[in-house]
């Protein structure tokens, strides 16, 4: 039994539950504890009864955790939220004690064959980190943390759990969206855990969190149906800033990390994504906020910035076009 966990409000539903779908398929037997960000998406994921999911109420998270919940009058909503991880890690380690190893993922993720080699390199380890390899056009985003929050393992055991303890409480004492000397949000505390703690595993399987930031480190190649990178299969990619422009069009977000999308990646990568989300729109009756999505894409069309990256993103082929559209209201209901 593997355990992970995640938290998301319910504008990151669908791709919560393209994760969960790929657990499934790569992960059995796992078991998904969800923080749920807001009453809309626990409402939703009650109802979709989703197997091997646990779902918690931030209420009532808070309510265990008052220092958690005096923050977060001092924080935005997205501050808040990077708050809330390590605090929902010791949760689960308090109540659940069946836990060994217990695994924070963004709910972005998608894992594409099971992970047991990122779990067989923990074997020996009480915390387990992952890097982000940012490509060297990349190398100025290493402000934002050496490691990648989208995967943070901690095993119930004295090292483990002083780390989590330190993190939770750093978090409480700063979490913020912008970067400052050895801070940013929750993400570059990671940088403290090898030299603070011990029996820190940074994880080396290539396959694990490939992502926008770095795939031009990598070649990717396709062997008997497997996609490799460099020499190992890949375990899951990090979707981190896929957007759901309408029901045809979608941005890989790459173009931003200034490098062109491979068609390997585009047709074995993002296009199973896309086939994913648009399985569970027609499973469950949505595929994202579509509106509050273009909304924002209008808004930010007015920053000569952003026309900048969508114009380098069309010339990248950062977007995918899908003509095959499920007719479907495209809001959570």
């Amino acid at each position: 039994m593997r355990y992970f966990c995640t938290y998301f409000d319910h504008n990151y539903l669908p791709f919560a539950v393209a994760l969960h779908a790929s657990l499934t398929k790569h992960c059995s037997p796992f078991r998904l504890f969800v923080l749920a960000l807001d009453d809309r998406c626990a409402g939703i994921l009650r109802s979709l009864d989703l197997p091997g999911t646990s779902v918690v109420l931030l209420r009532d998270l808070e309510e265990t955790d008052c220092e958690l919940a005096g923050s977060k009058q001092t924080r935005s909503r997205i501050e808040y939220y990077y708050t809330c991880g390590p605090a929902f890690l010791q949760y689960c380690l308090e109540r659940f004690p069946e836990i060994d190893l217990l695994t924070l993922i963004d709910a972005d993720l998608y894992f594409f064959s099971n992970p047991e080699p990122i779990f067989r390199e923990l074997a020996d380890a009480s915390v387990g980190i992952i890097e982000h390899r940012f490509s060297e056009k990349q190398y100025a985003l290493k402000r934002f943390g050496t490691y990648n929050v989208g995967w943070t393992s901690f095993r119930r055991d004295v090292n483990g759990l002083a780390c989590l303890r330190w993190w939770r409480q750093k978090c409480i004492d700063w979490c913020y969206d912008k970067v400052e000397e050895g801070r940013f949000a929750d993400q570059k505390y990671l940088d403290d855990f090898p030299v603070r703690f011990s029996r820190v595993q940074v994880i080396q399987h290539r396959g694990a969190n490939l992502a926008p930031w770095n795939l031009a480190n990598f070649r990717l190649s396709e062997s008997n149906g497997t996609i490799r990178v460099g020499e190992d299969p890949l375990i899951f990619f990090h979707f981190h800033g896929f957007k759901i422009v309408n029901p045809w069009l979608y941005n890989a977000n790459v173009g931003r990390f200034r490098i062109a999308l491979p068609s390997l990646a585009r047709r074995r990568i993002f296009r199973p994504y896309i086939r994913e989300l648009k399985q569970i729109a027609i499973r469950v009756g949505f595929a994202c906020s579509i509106r509050e999505k273009s909304r924002g894409y209008s808004a930010v069309r007015r920053s000569a910035r952003k026309v900048a990256d969508l114009t380098l993103s069309l010339i990248t082929g950062a977007y995918i076009l899908d003509w095959k559209r499920v007719e479907r209201s495209y809001d959570v209901q």
